[in-house]
């Protein structure tokens, strides 16, 4: 993985997990236990989810970049009707509070989100890949009279 990915998932991951702590913290301090466990376990799907989607929409943009804006939609429609069944099947359980873990859930895909966006803003990337001076030189062509 080149180090600009790399930079970019720290960038995002970093945020999301301290975003998973407070919340965490949040839900030890209103739903005690099963609230703190429910938010950890939100944040690590956030991650989790997330951090596979950006992986696969690099790999994407470096090999198929005609296909990178619909990919892009199709994969963050796919992350979210993921998260969103996730929340679904987990409603009633009794391992950790489901409440927490859906508030969780939205926050750190919000701080997600919000970081992946900061983090590209502020990556230094080439919208045009600029030629070598050796390229633009024009060739001598016909007679030089």
């Amino acid at each position: 993985m080149p180090s600009n990915d790399v930079r970019t998932l720290l960038q995002t991951a970093v945020p999301t997990a301290a975003a998973g702590v407070v919340a965490a913290a949040v839900s030890a301090g209103v739903a005690g236990g099963k609230g703190a466990l429910g938010a950890a376990v939100a944040t690590l799907v956030v991650i989790l989810f997330m951090g596979i989607g950006l992986v696969v929409l690099q790999r994407t943009a470096r090999s198929l970049p005609h296909l990178f804006q619909a990919m892009g939609l199709m994969l963050y429609t796919a992350q979210l009707l993921l998260l969103f069944i996730f929340v679904a099947v987990f409603k009633d359980t009794s391992l950790f509070n489901p409440k927490a873990f859906a508030i969780t859930l939205v926050a750190t895909t919000l701080a997600w989100i919000g970081a992946q966006a900061r983090a590209h803003m502020k990556a230094k990337i080439l919208y045009v890949e600029p030629e070598s001076s050796d390229a633009h030189q024009p060739k001598k062509t016909g007679s030089s009279a």
